[in-house]
């Protein structure tokens, strides 16, 4: 599931109001707490954001000024004002703006290993479990490698409407939530279905410091 430009037709999702009522409505306290407790037990730390502008003002403060950053489409950035912080600030060396002037067919090798190894990684997920594994859809793929290994650190930003009791749940909230949200944005933006191609399932992060998730106690992206 990606994002890119601009067509303005608009396409609705059906989803079953039940099913809107379960996966788009903030987690309580004590979920969000069993999710933070569990996600740290497995080596990825935790922050607490009360609201969106919270949310920009820790993750900012998480990287250093001059550094390499790059951010995976994602409606929670662009929400957070994280995204246009990154890549408008004069503060970071972001990615995503260098690489829309490269050309895809000369310099596709250089795009790939910019994009698979930057010093900083941002994006989001679908889903958190309260036995602490994190859920990430995707059509293509591209933020994926960075999440797994690529990246240096990951920062992670997740409203806590994300957050489920288990991997069932986190699936059933792929699929029948997430995932027809965005296959409408897909097709109201540029004309195309997105797809479950691939899923990436983090249950754990050997390298202590490296994976960082931000919870904003507000309903934030799909």
């Amino acid at each position: 599931m990606g994002r890119d430009s601009t067509l303005v037709t608009e396409v609705r999702p059906t989803i079953d109001r039940d099913i809107q009522d379960r996966y788009s409505v903030v987690a309580d306290e004590t979920s969000v707490r069993r999710a933070a407790a569990a996600l740290e037990g497995n080596g990825i730390t935790v922050l607490r954001a009360t609201d969106a502008e919270d949310a920009k003002r820790i993750v900012l403060g998480l990287i250093p000024d001059g550094s390499q950053v790059h951010h995976g489409a994602s409606k929670t950035l662009d929400a957070t004002g994280i995204s246009e912080a990154i890549e408008k600030s004069g503060r970071y060396d972001p990615i995503r703006p260098k690489i829309w002037t490269m050309d895809r067919a000369t310099q596709g090798d250089e795009i790939r290993r910019l994009t698979a190894s930057p010093a900083f990684m941002l994006g989001s997920v679908h889903a958190v479990t309260e036995t602490g594994s994190l859920v990430a859809a995707s059509m293509g793929g591209s933020q994926l490698g960075p999440y797994v290994s690529g990246a240096g650190r990951v920062i992670l930003v997740v409203g806590t409407q994300k957050i489920v009791a288990d991997m069932d749940e986190a699936m059933r909230r792929v699929y029948d939530y997430a995932f027809p949200l965005e296959d409408a944005r897909a097709q109201a933006e540029y004309g195309i279905h997105s797809g479950v191609n691939k899923i990436l399932i983090i249950n754990r992060e050997a390298t202590p410091g490296r994976i960082t998730v931000v919870l904003v106690d507000e309903a934030l992206g799909f």
